[in-house]
Order: C-alpha cells, then sequence, then structure tokens
C-alpha cells in the first residue's frame, strides 16, 4: 500500500450529471419545455417514435448536451487491454470467459451506455409496477386503476371537469411514470458508472461497455495514471462477466432480482395526494407543477414487502460473495500486471462505497446493498475459504449451483466447506 496519503474524492456536486434533473430532461427529450406541455406523450412513442424510456435515459445521462464521439486510440487502447484482462482472468478462475467465444469491448460515451443499457435495467425496474407490458411502448405501465379520486362539490360545476381531468391524466400518465422510472435511473447510472458492471447484474450478449469519458474524468480526479486505470477497469469488467456469465448462477440471481423487483406493493393513493395539489386551472402550466412535485421515489408508489424481506438475505449474501470473487481475482492478477494497482484500488473502491443517496436509490430499487459492510462480508467469507482450503477450495464455489453458499455460510466459510463435502443426496 502506497505510504502517501490518498488522493481526496472530488465534491460529488462538480460531477457530471449530479445536478442533472430528471423532469427537465423529460421535457427536453420530447421536445418541449416545463409550462409548455410535451408535444407527444410516451406511451404513443414519444414525439419521433423512439423508446421514451430510452430517450429519457439519453437525455439525463448527457445533460442535454452533445458529447463527442470516444476518439479511435482510445477505442484501440481498450480492445488491447480487454484481451489482456481475458487471458490473465480466464488463467486465475478456469471459468468460460466468453459465451459465444468472443469477447468483445466497446468504449461508449454517457448517453452510449445510457441507450446500450436500458434493455439491460427495464426487466427489473418495469416489474416494480407489477402491470403487464405497454403493447407500444414494451414498458410496463402503472395501473391507475386503484386511483380513487375524490369527489367535489357536486354543484360546482367545475368538480366533473375537474374529477374528469384527474383521471383522465393518471390514466395518461401510466407509461410516462414507467418511462421516467427506467429513463431517470438508467441515466443517473450513466453519469457515474464506469462500465458495464458497476452494478453486479447480468447482462445479455459478450460484449463489455466502457464509459470512456467517466473513467477519464475520474482518472483526473484522483490523479492516476490513465493507462493503468484503464486495465483495471477491463479486469474489472471481464471477471465480472466471467463470474456473471456462469449459466447456473446466472439464473439465480437473475431468478433472485426479478423476484424482488417484482415484490414491491404500490400506493396508488400517495400518487392521488401529490396530483391532487396540482392547479388545473393552470392548463398546460399544470405539467410544470407535475416537474415540481414529482421525484422518481414518489412516482415509485412503492414500499417494502414481506416477500422482499423474505428474499433479501439471499440476494445480498449472493452478491457479496461475487463482490469478494471478484476483488479478489482482482488483487491476484492486478498486483502483478499493474504498477499503481494499490492506489488505483484504493480510488475505485473507496469510490464504490461512497455512492451519493440518490444513486444508492437505485440499488435499494434493485435489492442490491454495496455498503462497505457488504464488501467486508464477501471478502471475509473468500479469504475463510481460501485459509483453510487453498485455491482449489475456492474453484468449487461456482462449480454447482448446489455449491452455492447460503446466507448463514457466506458468515461462516467452514460451514460452506463442510457441506459441499457432503455426498450429494439428490
Amino acid at each position: 500500500m502506497s505510504t502517501e496519503d490518498p488522493p481526496q474524492p472530488p465534491d460529488d456536486r462538480d460531477r457530471p450529471g449530479s445536478g442533472a434533473d430528471p423532469f427537465a430532461a423529460l421535457f427536453q427529450a420530447f421536445g418541449g419545455t416545463p409550462g409548455s406541455g410535451l408535444p407527444g406523450l410516451p406511451g404513443t412513442g414519444g414525439s419521433d417514435g423512439q423508446d421514451p424510456a430510452r430517450q429519457i435515459a439519453m437525455a439525463v445521462a448527457s445533460e442535454g448536451t452533445s458529447e463527442p464521439n470516444v476518439e479511435p486510440v482510445v477505442r484501440m487502447e481498450y480492445e488491447s487491454l480487454v484481451r489482456v484482462a481475458e487471458l490473465n482472468v480466464a488463467d486465475r478462475t478456469s471459468l468460460t470467459v466468453s459465451r459465444s467465444g468472443t469477447l468483445g469491448v466497446r468504449p461508449v460515451t454517457r448517453s452510449g451506455w445510457a441507450s446500450a443499457s436500458v434493455d439491460a435495467y427495464h426487466p427489473y425496474l418495469a416489474r416494480m409496477t407489477g402491470a403487464p407490458d405497454d403493447p407500444i411502448t414494451g414498458l410496463s405501465a402503472f395501473d391507475p386503476g386503484g386511483i380513487e379520486v375524490v369527489s367535489g362539490d357536486p354543484d360546482d360545476p367545475m368538480t366533473d371537469l375537474s374529477e374528469g381531468w384527474l383521471s383522465g391524466l393518471v390514466a395518461a400518465m401510466a407509461p410516462l411514470m414507467a418511462s421516467i422510472t427506467t429513463g431517470t435511473m438508467v441515466g443517473r447510472l450513466a453519469t457515474r458508472n464506469l462500465g458495464s458492471y458497476d452494478l453486479p447484474i447480468p447482462r445479455e450478449g459478450d460484449e463489455i461497455l466502457v464509459v470512456a469519458p467517466n473513467v477519464a474524468a475520474f482518472a483526473d480526479d484522483w490523479s492516476l495514471p490513465a493507462e493503468d486505470l484503464r486495465l483495471w477497469i477491463c479486469l474489472h469488467e471481464v471477471a465480472h462477466h466471467t463470474v456473471l456469465g456462469v449459466p447456473h448462477l446466472r439464473a439465480v440471481l437473475v431468478d433472485l432480482l426479478s423476484r424482488h423487483a417484482g415484490a414491491f406493493r404500490n400506493d396508488p393513493s400517495e400518487l392521488q395526494e401529490r396530483l391532487g395539489d396540482v392547479d388545473i386551472s393552470g392548463g398546460p402550466e399544470a405539467l410544470a407543477r407535475l416537474h415540481e412535485v414529482l421525484d422518481p421515489e414518489m412516482v415509485l408508489g412503492a414500499v417494502r414487502s414481506p416477500e422482499q424481506e423474505a428474499l433479501l438475505p439471499r440476494l445480498e449474501a449472493l452478491v457479496a460473495v461475487v463482490i469478494g470473487y471478484v476483488d479478489h481475482v482482482m488483487d491476484d492478477v492486478g498486483s502483478t500486471l499493474i504498477g499503481s494497482y494499490r492506489q488505483v484500488t484504493e480510488a475505485v473502491r473507496r469510490r464504490r462505497v461512497g455512492t451519493g443517496e440518490a444513486d444508492r436509490f437505485v440499488e435499494r430499487i434493485l435489492g442490491l446493498d454495496l455498503t462497505q459492510d457488504q464488501v467486508d462480508r464477501g471478502t471475509a467469507f473468500v479469504e475463510g475459504v481460501v485459509d483453510r482450503d487453498g485455491a482449489d477450495g475456492l474453484a468449487r464455489l461456482w462449480s454447482d449451483k448446489r455449491h452455492l453458499p447460503t446466507p448463514a455460510e457466506v458468515d461462516a466459510p467452514g460451514l460452506w466447506l463442510a457441506r459441499i463435502d457432503l455426498p450429494d443426496n439428490d
């Protein structure tokens, strides 16, 4: 470990996207401005027929500005570095790195990452609504059926207008809410993520994404050697891609994530209460009021359920082990390949557990808990296995679905080793 004081993290307020207003980005994505209305509501394909969630995600990620393309020399360097990472990870883990036989890497802009990642996160974010997919957008829509509009004065001629307007608004906003949820969250992740696997969620295909401008900015902010950081990122992405590609682990993790996302209990009464404050006499300005009163967490209208509480121990244990294993592989490989490995590792891992509340919200929605305690738990398990049974014992971790540790075993690696040595009675 370097004897020098580690670089201090930059002020999060200066991070690209930290001040992004998702609802302002929403209006911009559809060619409007707060107060002027939306020319094309999501649910009808937006103003130009494109996927509204993807439009929102890209607008939030880029903050509505034009991003320069990744330079060809940077693309070539990443392609070279990922080959080095692929060979070393395959050698250390003895796992299959590429499911198709060819592992690709694509350095992208923030909006490019957002566009490519909407499909990866949509299956989980959309399930939070518990509603069927919208046939046009493919997005799961919030069900307004449970929202009961409070009746006003029957003698007031504005009552029918008011009730009809509010009911129609809630119904029309259903796909809009789903688009905001997916687009805003993915867009926010794009402003911070360095690659595909900042969050350990399985992805389809055999292509790794690297957010080139975020990696470059992180290297500058923390005074890290740019080439060393790029190789570190490639190792991190390849190691995650390899582990999360283990078929039985992938199946279990996707199942847990999907079940957790689908177990939210929506509370439409809160949406009704907040929308009830909107002054419908304002006409188009009502949308500007929505811009003020709605926020992503309130839009979800979700509360944790007993079903989720039952799933979380298993999900958190599995994620902790994945993190601990990847960190172990990284330490084993990176310390021999990267001159400033310890400095880079300290900076990246401090950044990982220093996530702001807005980004933590995305993690909580997905059922992930990437706090320092979670990281330490996974590290302790892996070190416990290696201390007792060496590298051969650790290699057994992914060899069989039966070998996936239980929550209790993650905290007691000796119990895990004892169990997997028992005869299989199935």
